[in-house]
C-alpha cells in the first residue's frame, strides 16, 4: 500500500462523516481556505463542507504528506482537488479566499490570521486568539479595522446544554454566586525525554518553528503533542482552559478579573528537556490560578495524573452560589445541586452535532455563515475569544512571573510592575515580526 494511500485510511478511521444541513439552493457560496490541515482543521473544513456554501481553492501546511491526504478527501467529498501550499502568504496572494480556517498550533495564530484579514477574508480562527496577549490584541485590534467577522472556534458558545445553563444560572437558579471553580483532571505520569530527530523530507521544520524558537524535531511534538510545550502554547490552561474561562465571562459579564496569581509546576511529570540528544515536554503538569473579581473570585485548577475517581467529574465549572451549586459540564450535561436538602436537584443531559468528538462546530459553522450573511456578531466573535484567551494567557503570565499582577481589563495593562508587563509579548526570531495592536 502507497504511503499515502495508507495516511488517508487511517484519516478516514478516525474521521466522523460529514452532515449534511439544509441550505437553500440559492444561498451564495464561498471561496474557502484551510491553514493547518491536521485531524482539527479537516474537522472544521469537513462541516464547511458539509453545510454545502464551500468552494474549497486551497489547503495549506508544513507537512506534505498531511497535505496530499486532506487534498485527496476534499476532492472525494467535493469532486473538486484544491491547490496546496506551504507558505500561507503565497496561498492568500493565489487563491484570494473569502473565507479562511485557521487550525494551526497556537503560535502560529496570529500572523495568518491578521494577514487573511487584511486581505479581505472572514476568520474562523481556532481558540486561544493568540500565543500572547499582545498577539490577541493584535488580532482584534485588525479584526474591527477590516469590518470582517471571525468566528472563534468556541463551540461552547453555542452548544445546547450550555445555553440553557448560562440561562439558568443568569435567571438566578443558583442565587448569588460568590466563588467559581473551573478544573479539569485524571490522565499522565511521569514523562520520559524522547530522542530528538531528524525532520522528516515532509516536514518544514523550520517553518514549523516560525517565530517560535527553532527546537530540534521531537516526536513530541509533531504531531499533535505541541499543546504541552511552552514555545508552540500555553498547556493544559491556554488548552481547554479558554473554554471555561469564557464561561465565566459569559455568565458574569464581565471583562476580566483585577487581580491573578497562580501557582503549580511539573511535581510528577518531572523536570523539562532541552538537550542536543533529548526533549521533554515542559507544560505545568499541576496548576492552580485565582482571579479576583469585583464581586466574586474563579479558580482554575489541573492535575494531569491521579485520575478522577474520588470526584462526581473530571472536568467543569462549578458555580458555588446563595441557593447551591451549579455544575456546567461537558458531557454530563448540566446539574444544579440546591442548598435545601428537600429540594429536587435539576439535570439536563448534554446534545452535540458530533457525538463522537463531543463539540458544536456544525452550529457553530452555521451561525458562522449568518453572520457573514448579515453582518451581524457571530455568537464567538473576536472579541468574546480575546477575552478569554487573555484569562488564560494571565495565568500562565503570573506563574512564570512568580507573583500576583494587577490587571486593569479595561486598558488591558498591568499595573506597576514593568517585569511582568514585558512578559504580555514575547521576542520573535528571525525574519518574522512581531504583530503591533
Amino acid at each position: 500500500m502507497k504511503r499515502r494511500h495508507f495516511l488517508a485510511a487511517a484519516s478516514a478511521t478516525l474521521a466522523p462523516a460529514p452532515r449534511i444541513f439544509g441550505q437553500t439552493k440559492t444561498a451564495r457560496k464561498y471561496r474557502i481556505a484551510l491553514i493547518g490541515s491536521g485531524w482539527w482543521g479537516m474537522n472544521i473544513l469537513r462541516e464547511a463542507m458539509a453545510a454545502k456554501r464551500s468552494e474549497v481553492v486551497a489547503l495549506c501546511d508544513v507537512d506534505s504528506d498531511v497535505l496530499e491526504v486532506c487534498a485527496d478527501e476534499v476532492l472525494e467529498l467535493s469532486g473538486h482537488k484544491p491547490r496546496v501550499f506551504k507558505d500561507y502568504r503565497e496561498m492568500l496572494a493565489a487563491e484570494k479566499p473569502e473565507v479562511v480556517i485557521i487550525a494551526t498550533p497556537d503560535h502560529w495564530h496570529a500572523l495568518p490570521a491578521i494577514a487573511a484579514l487584511e486581505a479581505g477574508a472572514h476568520l474562523y480562527l481556532e481558540k486561544p486568539t493568540g500565543h500572547t496577549v499582545g498577539e490577541s490584541q493584535a488580532i482584534l485590534a485588525t479584526a474591527r479595522a477590516s469590518g470582517k467577522v471571525v468566528q472563534m472556534g468556541m463551540h461552547r458558545r453555542i452548544g445546547p446544554h450550555h445555553v440553557s445553563g448560562m440561562k439558568f444560572l443568569k435567571d438566578g437558579g443558583a442565587g448569588k454566586i460568590g466563588m467559581v471553580r473551573m478544573f479539569i483532571a485524571g490522565g499522565g505520569g511521569v514523562e520520559q525525554p524522547a530522542p530528538n530527530s531528524k525532520a522528516p523530507e515532509n516536514v518544514d521544520w523550520d517553518f514549523y518553528c516560525g517565530p517560535a524558537p527553532l527546537r530540534p524535531f521531537n516526536r513530541k511534538i509533531h504531531p499533535g503533542g505541541w499543546r504541552n510545550f511552552l514555545d508552540f502554547a500555553n498547556g493544559t490552561l491556554g488548552d481547554w482552559g479558554v473554554h471555561w474561562l469564557d464561561q465565566v465571562l459569559w455568565w458574569s459579564g464581565e471583562k476580566g478579573p483585577k487581580r491573578v496569581f497562580s501557582a503549580g509546576g511539573r511535581p510528577i511529570s518531572g523536570a523539562p528537556v532541552l538537550t542536543e540528544k533529548e526533549q521533554a515536554s515542559d507544560a505545568p503538569d499541576t496548576q492552580v490560578a485565582t482571579y479576583e473579581f469585583e464581586s466574586f473570585t474563579a479558580t482554575w485548577e489541573h492535575r494531569k495524573y491521579a485520575g478522577t475517581g474520588a470526584e462526581k467529574s473530571g472536568i467543569g465549572c462549578y458555580y458555588y452560589g446563595t441557593k447551591g451549586v451549579f455544575h456546567m459540564g461537558w458531557r454530563d450535561g448540566w446539574t444544579f445541586y440546591p442548598a435545601n436538602k428537600g429540594e429536587p436537584g435539576i439535570h439536563e443531559n448534554p446534545k452535540f452535532d458530533n457525538e463522537k468528538d463531543g463539540h458544536n462546530c456544525a452550529l457553530l459553522w452555521a451561525d458562522f455563515l449568518k453572520a457573514i450573511d448579515t453582518g451581524s456578531l457571530p455568537a464567538a466573535d473576536i472579541e468574546v475569544g480575546h477575552r478569554a484567551t487573555t484569562m488564560s494567557l494571565l495565568g500562565m503570565l503570573a506563574l512564570k512571573h512568580g507573583k500576583s499582577i494587577d490587571w486593569n481589563p479595561e486598558t488591558e495593562e498591568i499595573a506597576n510592575d514593568p517585569a511582568a508587563s514585558a512578559l504580555l509579548k514575547r521576542e520573535y526570531r528571525a525574519p518574522w515580526i512581531y504583530p503591533v495592536a
